[in-house]
């Protein structure tokens, strides 16, 4: 065994393995907007209960779910644009990547306030990103 295959295998031994993240194991081919809007529909709810409540401890929790959610929400919108849209898909529909860029832009703005009017704003923009993947999808 040469040096360099020696040393290889040292490394190898101690190297730990690195966790890989995805939307599922295999391209399923199973995906839908329904939920980001899942998640946005929270985050207008816990907005809600936030500016419903006076309870200041529930309030912290309150806006660490909404981040949560909110990030969540990026993640859904994320996996639709990155392993379902195609480019033929962006070519039919111009305007799909300016909505895509609103809507993750509309939930990093969720996690800044706890206005329902932001809430709604991003709602909106999921519906009209949903629009367009019914129809690629017929």
């Amino acid at each position: 065994m040469s040096l360099v295959s020696r040393l290889s295998a040292v490394l190898d031994a101690h190297r730990a393995p690195l966790p890989v993240f995805a939307h599922c194991d295999l391209p399923c081919g199973v995906y839908d907007p329904a939920q980001a809007r899942i998640e946005a529909q929270s985050v207008k709810a816990v907005m809600e209960k936030y500016n419903a409540s006076s309870d200041a401890d529930f309030k912290v929790r309150a806006t660490l779910i909404k981040e949560e959610r909110c990030e969540l929400v990026k993640h859904h919108l994320w996996v639709l644009w990155t392993d379902y849209f195609k480019v033929d898909h962006l070519k039919a529909f111009p305007n799909l990547h300016d909505l895509f860029w609103m809507a993750t832009k509309s939930a990093g703005d969720a996690k800044k306030t706890n206005d329902p009017v932001v809430a709604d704003r991003l709602l909106s923009e999921i519906d009209a990103i949903a629009e367009i993947f019914w129809a690629t999808k017929k």
